[in-house]
């Protein structure tokens, strides 16, 4: 599988990445983390290597939107031992959906109107089911924060949605879903 993705690797993340549709967003975080004292961080790089299907264009983009969004809850990006340290994560999955739909035809012959059954004719009842499999791709894409010094998850971002294959949005997407993911973020921006 990973050699079948591999060619097609770094479009279909960058589809995923800039096209969630209908994207499930979930967060948790430590609740006793004191936020405020998280005043700088650094990114650590791509857990296991998850990098390697994006192309660099859209590394950079996830990377910059990221930035900007901790810069809105005034954090500073450092190159090394920040306060907080950043992993990112991403894999796509193979799936296939299934799909039934049924057409339910009714046909009933002439007869009275009044009456009790005079003159009713015969009728034929008939129901045709289609069945569909869809296959798709399905991209997870994770956000780490740890404290430094006690190498603590202190938060966790995932976003985890259907990839599509429209690139022409790729450069207003990826900061907009970027950003509702850091909106469970527990600290809200402070600067606009």
């Amino acid at each position: 599988m990973k050699t079948m993705l591999k060619p097609f690797g770094p479009i279909l993340i960058l589809f995923f990445v800039i096209s969630f549709g209908n994207a499930q967003i979930r967060s948790d975080y430590d609740k006793e983390a004191d936020f405020s004292k998280y005043r700088t961080y650094s990114f650590e790089g791509w857990e296991k290597n998850s990098d390697k299907i994006l192309n660099d264009f859209d590394k950079k983009r996830i990377t910059d939107a990221l930035q900007n969004e901790f810069s809105l809850r005034g954090m500073q990006l450092v190159n090394s031992g920040g306060d907080a340290a950043i992993t990112l994560f991403v894999v796509v999955n193979a799936k296939t959906s299934k799909t039934a739909y049924t057409d339910f035809n009714n046909y009933y012959g002439y007869g009275a109107r009044w009456g009790w059954r005079y003159g009713m004719g015969a009728g034929s009842v008939s129901a045709t089911t289609t069945i569909s499999e869809n296959d798709y791709n399905e991209g997870t894409f994770v956000v780490d924060m740890y404290d430094r010094e006690t190498k603590r998850l202190i938060w966790q971002g995932i976003i985890t949605a259907v990839v599509q294959e429209n690139p022409s949005k790729r450069e207003k997407a990826i900061p907009k879903k970027i950003g509702k993911l850091m909106k469970k973020y527990p600290v809200k921006p402070t600067k606009y």
